[in-house]
């Protein structure tokens, strides 16, 4: 019988939480043909991604730095090929949309069974595209909230630049984070305000807050 060597799959998990890390890679422990990096924000999570090229990159959302959203408009700037699952606590159907619009071609909630994260793995690197049921068919059933949503009426820089103001950094450290000039914050928050009815910077923020982007 003639034995065929299976080539290893390269994954990159960025996510700040070890326990979650570990637990990722206990999902594969069993599988040699599946090798796995890992990095802890974005900033090293884009540089990983830059040396190691995985065949799939797994990011959460909520990184500490900047946004798993931020990180993969990153990637996708420089291969717009790259194969992305978005791994998060949210599980609101209008961020599984943005991130799909974005260009993720998997969504999986950390509340979701493990072996939904093996399968998600196993599809996205086959060049398929995976959103765990549960998620789906939230998605599928949510429509009218999801349009209600804020999150879908803005853009990516715009969520990444409430995000960062909702945790309470200030126009010139979101400026610095995202690597834009103040003025372009300082125009993007005057036109978020504008967007979401908020009265002044204090009411920007506790709506941020509300919207739970992180």
């Amino acid at each position: 019988m003639q034995n065929i060597a299976k080539s290893a799959t390269r994954i990159l998990i960025v996510d700040d939480h070890p326990v979650v890390v570990s637990g990722c890679r206990s999902l594969f422990a069993s599988d040699a043909t599946v090798k796995i990096d890992e990095a802890a924000d974005a900033k090293s999570g884009h540089k990983a991604f830059m040396t190691r090229r995985p065949d799939v990159t797994i990011i959460d959302i909520k990184l500490p730095d900047v946004s798993g959203f931020e990180l993969m408009r990153r990637i996708r700037k420089e291969d717009p090929d790259a194969k992305i699952i978005m791994f998060s606590m949210n599980d609101d159907p209008a961020f599984v949309v943005r991130a799909v619009e974005m260009g993720a071609q998997g969504y999986v909630a950390k509340g979701d069974d493990p072996r939904t994260l093996v399968k998600a793995v196993r599809k996205v690197a086959s060049g398929e595209n995976f959103i765990s049921p549960q998620l789906a068919e939230a998605v599928t059933f949510s429509g009218a909230s999801i349009k209600a949503n804020p999150a879908s009426q803005m853009t990516a820089r715009e969520l990444e630049i409430l995000r960062l103001l909702g945790r309470g950094d200030k126009i010139v450290e979101v400026a610095d984070a995202l690597d834009i000039s103040y003025k372009t914050v300082a125009n993007t928050t005057s036109l978020l305000k504008q967007k979401l009815g908020a009265k002044n910077h204090s009411d920007l923020i506790r709506i941020a807050v509300e919207m739970e982007l992180g």
